[in-house]
């Protein structure tokens, strides 16, 4: 009975990450969608994902690195490679930031292999030859089979905790497990190390680096299956005896003895970590069991990703089935829970807080998904999106300001803009956020109000001129929307003067608009554009990851204020035309940026709303014939089917949208414009208890054009539909054609 308490602790623990029961999303379909999710896809190319186990919004992303530095192995693990150096229990999805890979274990026999590796000792990395005929991964789980050692390794999560099991050969007369504390490549880089042998099956310790975040903690406590036969620290080099020992590089080795009980030569380890202390990593631990063997901790990993995935049934083909489940899976892995089983967490200001009513999450990676992953939550998500606003808020009240992309509790201002504001507008909007509109909107304002990151003249001038900021294009106009957004809270407080105020600064795109090129430019302090202007070439000086084809779109807020100045429908048309159709420079552009048709750019978020703009001049079947194009060729199902990199879930998201047919062009309008779905059909089972359905009548690889489109059995007279439509519930049914209408 004690065990039947403590796996359904862990369920609840798993699916809902708060005290409250989940909300149970009811799918009585046939269809398995974790059959179609492949952890591999975004291994290879652009993505930089990785495949190991982890839950829906976990803590622990336990997964294989291959040893090497390189833009490659941003993520640790990059497809096309056949070595492995460890399997550590941090990583990220797909943000091109090389940094965490934190606690690393390898099971050895010996001698060890070691070869030279990008970034490794000058000694050789401890690695293993592997082969992807003898690997495999699904949601929760992954295997693999290493050739030098004859050891099977197969790994799995909880929340906070990584399930590693090894299964050593058959004539193994003893194995040996790794710990390397110092492992370390690309951005990261190991300041302090502590690792304690605490009794026969269990040791504890810490990480602490510094890299893209600066202050980073990992501390871990382990459970060995098996007892410890014997064991050596080795400190920065020198081999040890002792019970315990620190250092910049700690690596340990743990023997195991297979010549008496332990005859099935198989070594389990279960690991849970913490930001605040051992004590609480070891609560984590004791939180999520520790007498669950490692098939039901997987299958407690699979029945979470289960009832994530049923949130959303589809039908389509093969193909697209596993698109679409795996842009499910990489929505969900991101923000993550950063709070331990008893609230803690080190804060933005180094210290420990505690969140009381629901889990502390990081990982918000605003500059890419302000722009349709939350969005995509707050429809399939919203109680948790409620959290994930809470946190935010919580930053806020900490750190004096919003945070711009946090991680392992610290502020690393990556990227730019204030996007937390829009992310934050859109959830009080949808009646998802605790905090006050007046809280939300002080919290907004101190954002847009600072003097740092080009702010100061931003005020003054109305845009960012080049003299003073890289980026500064890019800044200006997304500074603009943000500054939308902000108006249109207080509108909705009544702050007249205040809604005056961020209603004009919405409309500071126009002061970098030349009529004479139809692009976005950049000032000088005196008011005059950059000469030697090229809108193919990549200006990294102004344009943020971008070029002017793709940043002189980015008006999501006044789109037809964006027609006008552009001359009205027809040119604004035709320009659009011209960046579908323009020479590819791919060669002038750095490798992350990628997915080209013509100057549309996929493989980077600036241009993601692009193709629905078609809709707003009546041309909507050139939005339905360039987002069926992206969708068939700028993703796929092989291990390099991202077009760029994931970026926390923001390319799946596009995708997600797209293939049930709408996009938020506007993520704070609460619209939702209408494209080509690539589905045959889908039903959205919110937690309201409603089913919004999508049907695509006809649907084929060449019906790319919508013949017409009806809600609720009556034609649609707009060509977008409402946040309220789809809480409402409902039917959108697209009939689809070969030919325009």
């Amino acid at each position: 009975m004690m065990k039947k308490l403590i796996l359904s602790a862990t369920v609840l623990a798993l699916c809902a990450c708060t005290e409250q029961a989940p909300t149970t999303i009811q799918n009585n379909a046939a269809v398995n969608p974790l059959d179609y999710v492949d952890p591999f896809i975004g291994t290879d190319g652009k993505g930089k994902t990785y495949p190991g186990a982890t839950v829906p919004y976990g803590m622990v992303q336990l997964s294989p690195d291959n040893g090497r530095t390189g833009w490659d192995w941003i993520s640790g693990y990059f497809y096309p490679d056949n070595i492995i150096a460890g399997f550590s229990h941090t990583h990220l999805s797909g943000t091109g930031a090389g940094d965490l890979y934190d606690i690393s274990f390898m099971p050895l026999t010996r001698p060890f292999h070691r070869e030279k590796t990008e970034g490794g000792p000058e000694n050789g990395t401890i690695v293993s030859r592997f082969s992807h005929q003898n690997e495999q991964a699904s949601p929760g789980y992954y295997q693999v089979f290493l050739d030098d050692y004859g050891v099977n390794v197969e790994l799995t999560a909880g929340l906070r905790t990584g399930f590693q099991k090894y299964q050593f050969a058959d004539d193994a007369l003893e194995g040996v497990v790794r710990v390397d504390l110092g492992y370390s490549r690309n951005w990261d880089k190991t300041l302090d190390t502590h690792i304690q042998v605490i009794g026969p099956k269990t040791i504890a310790g810490y990480r602490k680096s510094t890299g893209w975040a600066s202050d980073q903690r990992v501390y871990f406590y382990s459970q060995f299956s098996q007892p410890i036969d014997r064991y050596t620290l080795n400190t920065n080099g020198v081999t040890r005896q002792e019970q315990s020992a620190s250092g910049e590089n700690i690596a340990a080795e743990f023997d195991f003895d297979f010549t008496g009980s332990n005859s099935k030569k198989l070594v389990t380890v279960r690991t849970a970590i913490s930001s605040v202390s051992i004590e609480n990593a070891k609560q984590n631990l004791l939180a999520e069991g520790v007498d669950s063997s490692f098939s039901q901790v997987k299958n407690l990993a699979q029945q979470a990703w289960r009832e994530q995935l049923s949130r959303v049934e589809i039908t389509a083909d093969k193909d697209d089935m596993t698109q679409f489940y795996t842009a499910m899976y990489h929505t969900a892995l991101a923000p993550r829970v950063f709070s331990d089983s008893n609230g803690e967490y080190k804060g933005p200001d180094g210290n420990i807080h505690k969140s009381e009513q629901y889990p502390r999450y990081e990982f918000f990676s605003l500059w890419d998904t302000f722009r349709a992953l939350h969005p995509w939550k707050t429809i399939v998500e919203p109680a948790r999106t409620r959290e994930l606003m809470a946190s935010i808020m919580a930053h806020y009240d900490v750190a004096g300001r919003l945070p711009v992309w946090n991680f392992q509790g610290n502020e690393t201002d990556m990227m730019m803009g204030y996007h937390s504001v829009p992310v934050l507008i859109d959830a009080y909007f949808k009646g998802l956020l605790d905090a006050s509109g007046e809280e939300v909107l002080a919290a907004a304002m101190q954002s847009a109000t600072q003097n740092e990151f080009g702010l100061k003249s931003y005020q003054a001038l109305g845009y960012v001129p080049f003299e003073e900021r890289s980026w500064n294009v890019s800044l200006t106009l997304e500074y603009a929307f943000d500054d939308w957004a902000i108006a249109q809270l207080a509108s909705s407080l009544g702050q007249n003067e205040v809604y005056q105020t961020y209603q004009s600064r919405g409309q500071n795109y126009r002061n970098l608009f030349d009529p004479q090129s139809e692009f976005m430019r950049a000032k000088s302090v005196n008011g005059e554009f950059r000469r030697d202007f090229d809108p193919n070439a990549y200006h990294p000086e102004d344009y943020c990851e971008a070029n002017a084809w793709q940043y002189s779109f980015f008006v999501p807020q006044d789109v037809t204020g964006l027609i006008d100045i552009m001359g009205g429908a027809a040119p604004f048309e035709a320009q659009l035309d011209a960046m579908f159709e323009a020479e590819q420079t791919v060669g002038e552009f750095p490798e992350w940026i990628s997915g080209y048709i013509g100057q549309y750019v996929h493989g980077n978020e600036p241009s993601h709303h692009v193709p629905y703009l078609y809709q707003y001049v009546g041309k909507g079947y050139k939005t339905q014939k360039y987002v069926r194009q992206v969708m068939d060729e700028l993703y796929h199902t092989a291990p390099d089917g991202l077009s760029g990199n994931e970026d926390a879930g923001q390319m799946s998201a596009w995708y997600l949208f797209s293939a049930l047919g709408f996009y938020p062009v506007n993520p704070v309008s609460g619209e939702y414009v209408l494209g080509s779905p690539e589905v045959s059909s889908a039903k959205i089972h919110l937690e309201n208890g409603n089913t919004f359905s999508v049907q695509a009548l006809n649907q084929s690889k060449e019906n790319v054009y919508v013949q017409s489109v009806s809600l609720n059995g009556q034609p649609l007279q707009q060509f977008f539909i409402q946040h309220s439509d789809l809480l409402a519930g409902g039917s959108l049914v697209f009939e689809m054609g070969a030919e325009p209408k």
